[in-house]
């Protein structure tokens, strides 16, 4: 009896830890989504699907590449500021919400991960 009880514990404990990860992973995965659609919207006219900068207007405006190293060491803050403020000739996105924005800084830095 003891056995059958250890292994019904055991088996209900890997459930749960199971339903946590899917449960927390499928957030993270609508803010990559959103980021996502945010940045096709408003950003990829200018620095591309791929965060190059190497569309017509972007090379015309010489954005800068989101996986480049200059991009890269920019802190959280930085990238917030530029987003929300602009900066150079990059208009200022103030309807985006602050968790868009975060994300957003998210997506840009994952293009660092893409070399």
């Amino acid at each position: 009896m003891r056995k059958t009880t250890s292994w019904i514990a055991g088996i209900t404990v890997i459930a749960v830890v199971l339903a946590t990860i899917v449960f927390l992973s499928a957030p993270a995965n609508a803010d990559t989504a959103a980021a996502e659609a945010t940045f096709k919207a408003k950003c990829a006219a200018c620095h591309g699907a791929d965060g190059k900068g190497e569309t017509a207007t972007g090379k015309m405006m010489k954005v800068k590449d989101f996986s480049s190293e200059e991009v890269q060491k920019m802190t959280d803050a930085d990238l917030t500021a530029a987003i929300t403020a602009g900066k150079g000739k990059m208009p200022p996105y103030k309807t985006l919400s602050a968790d868009q924005v975060k994300d957003l800084v998210a997506y840009i830095r994952a293009f660092g991960k893409k070399k």
